[in-house]
């Protein structure tokens, strides 16, 4: 997993805002996550397209469950601000699935452990404290705009799939024009809910960040004991 802010942006103007808190915050668990075996294998060749499939039909009830909870949560006065439609993930992962695994046969399989650990997260932040969702729509959506193109490029290359074509459409946010844009804005309406929020919050926020990470190295655990690698 790519971190949602990989380097300080020395445009958008943060020094230390509630962006650059979890930004910074996040770095032991950003660089733990980018040291799973499974997606060094799986980016580094090392794993068939099948693994990939499985990785986004994971994916899929993450994302399933992330943007429910974000569609019942776009009325919130902090969270809401939040919820764009433009980012949503999930019919892109559907078409990607059918392409990989025809049309309705990845359906069948259940999530693994991990993946029902992190969606169930996902729906208690929902019920319990819907700030914390904050920490989780950050972490996957502004990395899906950062180093997800990384992947994308990679699983272009590997297997062959067309530039912004079925197998990768999950990388590519056909309603953002420019992302280097949405994610300054994104920061500064991180930054503005922060304010309102108090430092005690945003170190809640921060926290659940952490654990955001901690769920996908899980699932990135969980794939690798799917996928291990023959001696």
């Amino acid at each position: 997993m790519s971190h949602p802010d990989p380097t300080p942006d020395p445009t958008s103007g943060q020094t230390g805002g509630f962006a650059a808190l979890l930004r910074t915050a996040t770095a032991q668990e950003h660089q733990e996550a980018e040291q799973s075996g499974f997606m060094g294998n799986l980016l580094g060749g090392r794993l068939g397209v099948e693994a990939y499939a499985d990785l986004a039909a994971q994916l899929w009830f993450v994302y399933a469950e992330l943007e429910a909870a974000g569609e019942a949560l776009a009325g919130h006065p902090l969270v809401g601000r939040f919820v764009d439609p433009a980012l949503f993930r999930r019919e892109a992962l559907e078409r990607d699935l059918a392409h990989l695994r025809g049309t309705s046969s990845w359906r069948q399989q259940p999530p693994l452990p991990a993946t029902e650990a992190y969606t169930a997260r996902l729906r208690q932040l929902a019920d319990e404290w819907p700030v914390g969702y904050i920490a989780h729509h950050y972490t996957r959506y502004l990395g899906d705009l950062s180093g997800g193109q990384i992947i994308r490029g990679i699983a272009e290359k590997t297997w062959g799939f067309d530039r912004k074509g079925d197998g990768v459409r999950f990388y590519v946010f056909e309603e953002i024009g420019n992302p280097a844009a949405f994610k300054r804005g994104y920061r500064e309406a991180l930054d503005r809910v922060g304010a309102e929020l108090g430092e005690i919050e945003q170190w809640r926020v921060a926290e659940e960040c952490r654990r955001a990470f901690r769920l996908n190295t899980a699932l990135f655990q969980d794939l690798g004991d799917r996928y291990p690698l023959s001696a």
